[in-house]
């Protein structure tokens, strides 16, 4: 499983529509919660979100609409008596930010919060590992330190064909030491090795998240053949002088983007507030790459779908 889940899409302030930046990268069964605007452990709660699956957190920027919703959802974890570690990626001032507001509320955490400034990572490090996939730090260009996130699947092994094992007529008991890589000498004398009941192992899967940034052609290479991409959108092209003011894109420069690192397929979200109706940004960045999409809240994108 590799999916996302997107939580809020507006920009700078939540709307009656559309709120703060949030989304939920979830792999095997597991959560990585990517940016915590306001409202996050809401749509959590909404969303049927299992806060106990939850195993790291990444904040783009220190922004309000990106991380004000941390220290109260941290808070929320605590009371459910949460007793094993979570990880904290983020600028390193989130944690200034977090000891304030625990001191200050005379609050702790009772379980451990592993900390990890994305400082001290370049664009294209590997920032988290595990043995099914890997995160590497993006280069976003915007007012204060900002560091997007790509997540790719690694360690794709070969799956176990049934129909093929029952083609060659192999009993039953022997699928365990088959999907283990063993061989097997069958009652009447043949031998089957693993590869003969073996579909090729699938492509791996990777999603590129793009949070506030300008134009910037330095991406393409780090986020390149990426299945999703998501990419903020924050203005229309009529407004790019005020996109390049407060260090944002377009849904045009988005589409460009996009087009150039050949993504299967492009999300736009972070929309500004001044936008009630957001066709004319989705019909913007079409007229550049064709498969783009608007980022809806409470939407769930399987990464298969853009294989």
């Amino acid at each position: 499983m590799f999916q996302v889940q997107v939580l809020g899409t507006g920009a700078s302030i939540p709307t009656n529509t559309r709120l703060p930046s949030a989304q939920i990268v979830t792999i095997n069964d597991r959560h990585h919660l990517v940016d915590c605007g306001e409202g996050t452990q809401m749509q959590l709660l909404r969303h049927k979100i299992r806060f106990s699956r939850l195993d790291s957190i990444f904040i783009t920027h220190l922004h309000g609409d990106h991380m004000l919703g941390v220290p109260g959802l941290l808070s929320t974890l605590s009371l459910y008596e949460r007793n094993y570690p979570l990880k904290l990626f983020a600028p390193a001032g989130m944690m200034d930010i977090l000891n304030v507001v625990f001191a200050k509320s005379m609050s702790r955490l009772n379980f451990e919060l592993e900390f990890y400034p994305t400082e001290e990572y370049k664009p294209g490090d590997i920032i988290f590992e595990t043995d099914k996939f890997q995160v590497k730090a993006l280069p976003l260009e915007h007012r204060i330190h900002c560091c997007g996130f790509r997540f790719t699947e690694i360690n794709k092994r070969p799956r176990f064909d049934f129909y093929k094992a029952k083609a060659l007529e192999i009993p039953n008991a022997y699928y365990p030491l088959l999907k283990l890589g063993n061989s097997i000498t069958l009652d009447d004398g043949r031998m089957i090795s693993p590869d003969m009941v073996m579909r090729e192992a699938e492509n791996p899967l990777s999603f590129s998240y793009c949070s506030d940034t300008r134009y910037n052609e330095a991406l393409i290479e780090h986020i390149y053949g990426s299945h999703l991409l998501y990419h903020e959108a924050t203005f229309q092209f009529d407004m790019l002088d005020r996109a390049e003011e407060t260090w944002h894109s377009t849904a045009w420069q988005a589409a460009q983007i996009a087009c150039r690192a050949q993504v299967r397929s492009l999300l736009l979200g972070h929309f500004s507030a001044r936008y009630r109706e957001l066709e004319p940004l989705l019909d913007e960045a079409r007229s550049i790459f064709p498969h783009t999409h608007l980022a809806k809240e409470g939407f769930v994108y399987d990464l298969k779908e853009f294989a």
